[in-house]
């Protein structure tokens, strides 16, 4: 997460802060809403001088005007990329909100193996980590499966990570995180997927080749449902994220994201998120987790 506001986003010392008049500050409203379904209320005009100030300032720019102007020009889609990176929150750990991953141990891995030995899914899952920031959630998501699914088991496993930000991505590909990042990671897991870094590595854990034979990555702006991959996924993680969107912007999202499931896929959502808004319909099966609106599977009630 890029917390804070340093003297250098704020000119530095000797230099006096750029100011964002109320005008502006609704200008960005709008563009940023727009481009990428992000709502910023009022309380947001600080954390927008904070996080904006110093890319107008390596600009050479004079104001949050100029830096308006700028990214609304015709064919500046690479700085308004740049914008959009600096105004996502990138804070996430390792096996957060653990529930979810007891829940895919206990109830959906038998689930696809009884259906899998009765014929009525193939051997191959698709996972969607929509909003995976430094890419800790969709390692995560990597080391449950093959934990259970492991190569040679005759199971397929693809997790595919998204993000808005370029930035974000770039560093979930690298696999790379400092080594204290490991202390929520189970044991036995940590053991098997992750590398400990020697020498010029040393305080550093990297993803091993297992993990990133099963991972893709791909920037995806969640509000442009016509940029999205293509379904099914059997599981898509979108947690904490759409907290960020507005209300319209959010059910639009939530309604495409459950017409990624097949009847029996899960949506997974944040602890501060419902389906509030969305048109699709679906049920709730444990906190904060969702499947299609349809009849659970041959022998399993509703829990």
């Amino acid at each position: 997460m890029r917390a804070g506001i340093s003297p250098a986003e704020t000119g530095g010392p000797g230099v006096g802060p750029l100011r964002l008049t109320e005008r502006e500050f609704t200008l960005f409203q709008t563009l940023v809403e727009r481009e990428a379904g992000l709502h910023l209320g009022p309380s947001k005009q600080a954390l927008l001088v904070g996080r904006l100030s110093r890319r107008v300032r390596a600009l050479g720019l004079p104001s949050f005007g100029a830096y308006y102007r700028l990214v609304t020009a015709r064919g500046n889609e690479e700085e308004r990329v740049r914008m959009l990176d600096c105004l996502c929150t990138n804070e996430t750990h390792f096996f957060r909100e653990p529930e979810h991953f007891e829940f895919l141990r206990q109830r959906v891995f038998p689930e696809w193996t009884q259906r899998a030995a009765q014929g009525l899914m193939e051997r191959r899952v698709r996972v969607w980590s929509a909003g995976c920031s430094t890419g800790e959630e969709p390692y995560s998501l990597a080391m449950a499966l093959l934990s259970h699914f492991p190569r040679g088991s005759g199971w397929g496993v693809e997790v595919l990570a998204t993000d808005l930000s370029t930035w974000a991505l770039e560093r979930a590909k690298q696999g790379l995180w400092p080594l204290e990042k490991a202390a929520s990671i189970p044991r036995p897991l940590l053991r098997a997927f992750m590398l400990e870094g020697v020498r010029s590595q040393e305080g550093w854990m990297k993803a091993g080749r297992e993990l990133r034979e099963v991972l893709r990555f791909a920037r995806v702006n969640l509000s442009d449902e016509c940029g999205w991959p293509t379904g099914p996924f059997e599981l898509v993680f979108c947690r904490n994220v759409l907290i960020y969107f507005g209300a319209q912007a959010r059910a639009r999202a939530l309604s495409a994201l459950l017409r990624r499931l097949p009847p029996t896929g899960y949506l997974f959502l944040g602890h501060a998120e419902s389906l509030t808004g969305s048109a699709e319909p679906a049920r709730c099966v444990a906190p904060n987790i969702y499947c299609a609106n349809s009849p659970p599977p041959a022998g399993q009630g509703t829990p």
